[in-house]
């Protein structure tokens, strides 16, 4: 059956390793556009961090942001979907982490990314280089208490996002997590956790804006590389791979492509789609 939709993750899987898009991975975007084939991004990232060497192509129309929390029709701004965490796990993930003190909290509401302006100011002087600079200062907003912002927000909490320096006190934090009820616990980057709402994930979105555009599952290609991706690639009749892609999901994968630095996602479109 004929693509007609191709939803694919940013970081790892569309954009090389240093944040760019490739000419190849770009021109296969466009050619799928022009074709009349939804490309659809979905992504870990909230609304006002996606790329814009990706909203800028003008034939991408919606984007499944927040690990699927928001659904977004790029050309108006409209907020198509959405899928929140509830007030009780707001609560509970805010008295969890004050109890779990010194990581790195990220909150997205609203189409932004919010963090304390400790760790802000310490990513920008360069006095935490574990993150890249860059990427904080132009896409997250400071704020001086980031949990009670997050409390004073917690009808609209699209996601939390946790980041470590060291990889044992992720291992170590999980099993607190996981204590949560009605969350999702999911990651995009090996040194980082997300909570996101009970049915919040990229597939659960997936299926909603397909239902939307009338096209079935066998339509819809999908190509991730982290944890976040699996529901989406679940949710697709042709679940793909990049070849840097973590093992559980190169698992469900119906095909594996190169990786994100050799063009794997243009491979993927172009074998399957054009």
């Amino acid at each position: 059956m004929a693509i007609k939709l191709i939803a694919l993750d940013i970081d790892g899987t569309t954009l090389m390793s240093d944040g760019t898009l490739s000419q190849r991975n770009k021109n296969a975007l466009v050619r799928a556009t022009d074709r009349g084939i939804h490309v659809v991004i979905a992504t870990g990232r909230c609304y006002d961090a996606l790329p814009s060497q990706l909203t800028d192509i003008k034939g991408i129309r919606y984007a499944l942001t927040s690990n699927g929390a928001q659904t977004r029709d790029l050309h108006t701004g409209e907020t198509l979907d959405g899928n929140y965490l509830t007030d009780a796990a707001v609560l509970a993930s805010a008295d969890l982490l004050r109890n779990h003190t010194g990581f790195m909290v990220e909150i997205f509401t609203d189409g932004k990314a919010y963090m304390g302006k400790d760790h802000y100011d310490a990513v920008c002087s360069g006095e935490i280089s574990w993150r890249s600079r860059n990427y904080v200062r132009d896409t997250r907003n400071p704020v001086e208490d980031v949990l009670g912002f997050m409390l004073q927000h917690r009808h609209t909490i699209e996601n939390i996002n946790i980041f470590f320096e060291h990889l044992s006190d992720k291992d170590r934090l999980k099993p607190h997590l996981d204590l949560l009820s009605n969350v999702t616990i999911t990651s995009s980057f090996d040194n980082n956790w997300e909570i996101g709402g009970a049915t919040t994930n990229k597939g659960a979105a997936l299926t909603e804006l397909a239902k939307r555009l009338y096209i079935t599952k066998e339509e819809i290609l999908a190509c991730g590389d982290s944890p976040n991706d699996e529901e989406m690639l679940k949710a697709a009749g042709l679940p793909v791979a990049v070849g840097n892609a973590k093992e559980s999901v190169r698992r469900l994968a119906a095909h594996i492509v190169p990786e994100n630095d050799m063009d794997g996602v243009a491979e993927a479109i172009e074998k399957f789609a054009l």
